[in-house]
Formats: structure tokens, sequence, C-alpha cells
């Protein structure tokens, strides 16, 4: 057992903060937070109790979040994951084409199949099928490059949202630092093409609040929105406000983790507006944007703003509409997977471990591969009246 393993979390955050050589300061600006909270984290005085917290400070410290809470030991599962993200960081860091050292004799997609590779990698991705995802992006991305390198132009497209399924499967799989290589990628690619770069923006603002920047993250996305929103609102395009409103939410997630609660409900509503003339239903640029989901996305906010009781009210009622049931399944069991969160801080595990089996239902690589649900999970197990179901698929992936 590492000697670490030992120390309450607050020293192992000291720890690694200074193998990481990073003083209290830096540590603090990084997350978004005070000098004196990092101090009293580390000494003990102030708890670490919110999975969201944890995680940021993992992807700062770069280390995983089962370090931080004592585990070193991997789990079933897990080691297939970290596996399948150092294949994706293999295929982002070959640069065959700038190399002009071709690895294989595959021959060169033309762009339209290209654009249909694509489309299996996003529709594999959404229906939360992410061991798919992983087989499918390192040959993905080298047929994108290969395609755009031939032509430009119409291999411009495919490219960055091969990147753009690429940063949003590596936050899943909670490797913010390889996703920044596919979302770095994305937007160079993009430049030039305001539609491109508030497509590729989006994952740039999941990336970032991943790796704990959410002070950039609000700054970045608060720009892209406002690049690629309409002079008129009531005149803009179902994909312009589609964008826009995803960007705006983006940002209110991002003001909601630095406790900006005005800013962040603010945002929320002005998305709202944009949703509204959308509609539900449609999924333009990737975004599933809609009225429905702002809803769910108001309950992630309130959320991270520490409002665990009123989300219990506002998940009744959002799941109930039509617009549920149209989103991508990643999209509800990532939802009900911050639910379980949201009962957890009311007290409630009871609650929190049905939401916890509803979102199994739905997407079970959700529960399985996600570092982040597997913490939930940890925690909804450690109640006596957790369900057995739970309690036997936590034995399984090792966790608890």
């Amino acid at each position: 057992m590492d000697s670490t393993e030992l120390l309450p979390i607050g020293r192992r955050v000291a720890y690694w903060r200074g193998r990481r050589k990073l003083s209290q300061q830096v540590l603090a600006d990084r997350l978004g937070k005070s000098k004196s909270w990092v101090d009293k984290v580390e000494r003990g005085v102030r708890s670490l109790d919110k999975v969201s917290t944890l995680q940021d400070i993992a992807a700062v410290l770069r280390i995983d979040t089962s370090v931080l809470l004592g585990r070193d030991v991997q789990p079933v599962g897990v080691a297939e994951r970290v596996e399948g993200v150092e294949r994706i960081r293999v295929a982002l860091s070959t640069y065959e084409i700038a190399l002009e050292r071709p690895s294989t004799r595959r021959p060169v997609l033309p762009p339209d199949g290209l654009v249909r590779e694509v489309a299996h990698a996003w529709t594999t991705f959404q229906r939360a099928r992410h061991p798919q995802v992983v087989d499918l992006v390192p040959q993905l991305v080298a047929d994108a490059q290969r395609t755009h390198a031939r032509d430009p132009e119409a291999g411009r497209v495919p490219l960055v949202e091969a990147y753009r399924v690429t940063a949003s499967l590596l936050v899943k799989l909670g490797a913010p630092d390889v996703a920044w290589l596919a979302v770095d990628r994305a937007m160079i690619a993009a430049t030039g093409d305001r539609v491109l770069v508030a497509a590729a923006a989006v994952q740039l603002g999941q990336v970032l609040r991943a790796s704990g920047r959410a002070r950039v993250a609000k700054s970045v996305m608060l720009a892209a929105a406002y690049r690629i929103a309409p002079p008129v609102i009531e005149f803009g395009t179902p994909s312009e406000l589609s964008l826009c409103g995803t960007l705006l939410v983006q940002a209110a997630l991002a003001a909601a983790g630095q406790g900006d609660d005005r800013a962040a409900v603010e945002l929320i509503d002005e998305a709202a507006e944009m949703a509204a003339r959308v509609g539900d239903g449609h999924d333009h640029h990737r975004t599933g944007f809609g009225p429905t989901a702002v809803e769910l996305a108001r309950v992630s906010v309130a959320l991270e703003l520490g409002e665990a009781r009123e989300i219990t009210a506002w998940h009744e009622r959002v799941t109930t509409r039509d617009g549920w049931r149209w989103l991508p399944a990643e999209h509800r069991a990532a939802y009900l997977i911050d639910v379980a969160r949201a009962y957890l801080q009311a007290d409630d595990p009871v609650t929190a471990g049905r939401v916890l089996m509803e979102a199994d239902q739905i997407a079970p690589a959700e529960i399985r591969h996600r570092p982040a649900s597997r913490d939930v999970l940890a925690q909804v197990v450690r109640d006596p009246a957790a369900p057995t179901t739970l309690t036997q698929l936590a034995d399984t992936l090792g966790v608890g």
C-alpha cells in the first residue's frame, strides 16, 4: 500500500500539489477558488464532499480521482479505460501527414465516406456506447487527417467533427489533458469559419471546465457565443441559435463552478430564450439544444451552486416533457447522474440510488466507464439502504 493512501484527503491534496510544484495560490487560481479555501482543505478544516470538486482538483493535479480518495488499485474496467485513452493519445500524437510518412496502406477515404464515418462515431457516442467509440476514434482521426490533407476544402468539416467527438469522449473518460489535444486541433482547423469555430468551442468549454479552468471557460464561451449570435434573435437561424445557446449554457456552468450564481442564472435565462425559438427534437451541430436541454442545464447549474434541495422539484417536471424522450441516451443518462449527486447532497441516498438505476437502464456505459459516475455509485452504495442491484454492480466494478 502506498503511504499516501493512509493520509487524510486534504493531506493527499497537499502531497500531490507539492509533487506538481504548484503553490497554494496557483492551485486556487486554477480551481477558481481562494488561497484560503485551498489551505483549509489541506488542513482538513474544510471537507471535500462534492464529487465535482474532487474531479476538478484531480484534473488540475493530473491524477485520477481515485488517487485522491485513496483507492490506487485499478478496479474492473479502469484498466480498459486507461488503455483506450492511451490508444487515442497515440493516434493524436502521430504526425504522419506533417512528417510525410503515412503509417498504413489504407486508402484515403473520399470526403463523403469520411462524413459517414464521423456521423457513425457521433451516433455511437450519443447512444452512450463508449467502448465502441474508443475503438472507432483512433482510425477515425487518422482517416480524417488523410482526407483533409488530400482535399482541404471538402475534408475540413469532417476533420473538425472527428476532433469534436474525440474530445467529448475523452472528457467522459476523465482524460481532459488528452481531450485538450483534440479540441486544440479542432479549433485550429476551424479557424476562419465562424460556424465551425462555434461548434468546436462547445467541446473547448467542456475541456476547460473538466480541467478546472472555470474562469477561462466562462470568458472564452461568452466570446464564442456572441461571435456566432445573430444580430437580432428573432431572425437567427436554428443552427446559429443552437450553437450560441449551447455556448451560453457552457458559460453558465462555468459561472456556477466559480460560485457566481447571478451570472449563471442570467446566462441560462438567455439560453432559454433562444431555445424557445429552436424547439425540442433537433440536434443542430450535435448540440441537442432546445427548451428541455436548457432546463436540464438549469438543474446542473443549481447543483454546482449547491442548491440541491431545489433540484428535486425541477427534476420531476423536466423529465415529464416530451423533449426528454427526444434527447440522446448519453445526454439523459449524464443528466441523471448529476441528479443522483444532488440527492446525495440533499441526504437522500435512496432516491439517488433509484435515479442511478434509471441512468443505468438508459445507458449502462455511463455508469460503467465514466470515472465521475463511478464516484457517485461509490457514495450511493455506502448507504445500508442502497438497492441490491446497485450494490452488486458496485461489487462487479470494484467500486465502493
